[in-house]
This record gives structure tokens, C-alpha cells and sequence, in this order.
């Protein structure tokens, strides 16, 4: 990894940590009536176990996709050369916990789509926010998609 590369990832997870900061202090000082929808899609906070701390990590995404309890979320990272670390981390544990739209918190489980599964949803993402595809010119890898579904 050259110097450059470094510096723009570290500048991408220092803004990345930075927004989800400010948005969950949004959420929770206006008791939710604030931070519920960004560019027009709803979020949730989603919770994972850090695969190295073992630790809770609750990030606030955006949910271009919603199906009654299910929810597609995108692991773009902006367009990023990596995967975001929630990803990695409910790859390495997929019993996470959801809150949607600052409701209460549910117990869920995250799959990532196969590539078919992957291909045939990308378009209804794209409607929900056109931004995902510049996401996806920014970088060689392949986005991945990933459905929460509740855990029984």
C-alpha cells in the first residue's frame, strides 16, 4: 500500500467515524425526530461484534431498500478501495442488532447477496440513491449488498 493510499484511507476513516458520530448524537439528542432519512432513504443504526475486540460497533447506514422487516443496506464506504469494518465484521459474525429508524432495537441476521442476488437488486438501489454508482466507479471491487432479515 503506497503512502498516498494510507493517507487517503485514514482521512476516509476519520470522516466516515466522524459522521456516524455526529449523526447518532442527531438521532439521540432530538429523540429520533431528526437523522431518520438521509438523501431521502431511511436509516438504521446497525450493531456488530468487532471480529478482533469482540466489542459492540454500531454504525448509522442508509437503507436504499426496504421490505417490510427486511433491509438492504450497501457496503460502499464511499466508494472505497476496502470494505467498511462493519462488513467485515458481520462476515465474521452475522448475528447482529438493528435499530430502524430509531425504533427499537432488533435482533437480526446479515447475508451477503451472492453475486446473482446482488445484480438483480442493484437497480432498485441505484433508484433509491443514483449516488451508489458513482460509488461504484470509484472502485474495482464489487460493492457488496447485504440483507438483514429478523432473527427468530
Amino acid at each position: 500500500m503506497t503512502t498516498d493510499t494510507r493517507r487517503r484511507r485514514t482521512a476516509t476513516d476519520l470522516f466516515l467515524k466522524t459522521s456516524t458520530a455526529a449523526h447518532r448524537t442527531l438521532l439521540t439528542l432530538s429523540g429520533g425526530r431528526l437523522g431518520t432519512r438521509f438523501k431521502k432513504m431511511p436509516t438504521l443504526a446497525l450493531t456488530t461484534t468487532g471480529r478482533r475486540t469482540g466489542l459492540p460497533r454500531t454504525v448509522i447506514l442508509t437503507v436504499p431498500v426496504v421490505d417490510g422487516d427486511t433491509y438492504l443496506i450497501v457496503a460502499s464506504r464511499g466508494g472505497g478501495d476496502v470494505s467498511p469494518d462493519w462488513y467485515h465484521n458481520l462476515r465474521a459474525d452475522p448475528a447482529v442488532e438493528v435499530s430502524f429508524q430509531h425504533g427499537p432495537t432488533r435482533p437480526m441476521t446479515a447475508r451477503v447477496l451472492d453475486p446473482d442476488e446482488r445484480n438483480a437488486l442493484w437497480p432498485r438501489v441505484l433508484e433509491a440513491y443514483p449516488g451508489y454508482g458513482t460509488y461504484q466507479a470509484r472502485t474495482t471491487r464489487r460493492i457488496p449488498l447485504v440483507l438483514l432479515t429478523p432473527r427468530d
